[in-house]
């Protein structure tokens, strides 16, 4: 899967797509809109980071392309490509319980602490993608 060229794009379907693991150095794209919301996203080879209303939503070491980025009151959901085993933080609400799941299987159930916060580890390799959601319980 190709790298976002414009680093950041909204789909036909209403979802958002980001980032580009095959830049060198650092690319950014400020102040996008999308559906009321104000978005930021970095992105190159070591990192891809994606603010909503300049508050963290979603980090991942090292860069990945993320595309069907979908957000609702109970689910965050996205696809996720990269090119080698990787670390994601998304940002959900503070003391609450989630189920996670990746490619259609339940991986954990997660309690959040007052950061919001939650990780996933993908092993990931070029041309493998993996569906993502996040379900508030």
């Amino acid at each position: 899967m190709a790298g976002i060229k414009e680093l950041i794009r909204t789909e036909e379907d209403n979802t958002l797509s980001f980032g580009n693991y095959d830049l060198p150095t650092k690319g950014k794209v400020s102040d996008y809109v999308f559906d009321g919301d104000v978005y930021k996203v970095k992105t190159f080879h070591d990192i891809t980071r994606l603010e909503k209303n300049e508050t963290f939503a979603y980090e991942s070491t090292p860069g990945t392309v993320v595309t069907d980025y979908k957000e609702t009151e109970d689910t965050l959901s996205f696809i996720v490509n990269g090119f080698q085993d990787t670390q994601i933080i998304v940002a959900v609400e503070d003391d609450t319980e989630y189920q996670v799941s990746v490619d259609d299987a339940v991986i954990e159930n997660y309690e959040t602490n007052l950061s919001g916060k939650i990780v996933i580890s993908l092993e990931l390799e070029p041309g493998c993608v993996k569906k993502v959601q996040i379900c508030k319980k």
